[in-house]
């Protein structure tokens, strides 16, 4: 069941508490506060989704193996001016010269 966040319209427009609501996404959305009965609007909010964004996935993802596999080249500095390819196609070194 989403959870929706809800505001209290002062009577000057100033805005008041918010609280948050579980409702179903059938329901009509609330025109009190369900305790104090004081008038208020649901606030737009981005949608809260879960997603796989941990160190080892971010790992895995940009390994050089699946850049290898998605076709992209990574080059690492090797010092001295030089980028040696680590995964991809082209030269195995380059010049930071050329």
């Amino acid at each position: 069941m989403p959870t929706y966040v809800y505001q209290v319209v002062r009577e000057d427009g100033a805005e008041g508490e918010t609280f948050e609501v579980f409702q179903k996404m059938s329901e009509p959305p609330l025109s009190r506060h369900p305790e104090t009965g004081e008038p208020v609007r649901r606030v737009i909010q981005a949608a809260n989704i879960p997603l796989k964004h941990t160190d080892r996935a971010e790992a895995k993802r940009i390994s050089n193996e699946n850049l290898d596999r998605l076709g992209f080249t990574k080059y690492e500095r090797a010092g001295g001016g030089f980028y040696e390819k680590k995964a991809g196609k082209g030269p195995n070194v380059i010049s930071a010269d050329d």
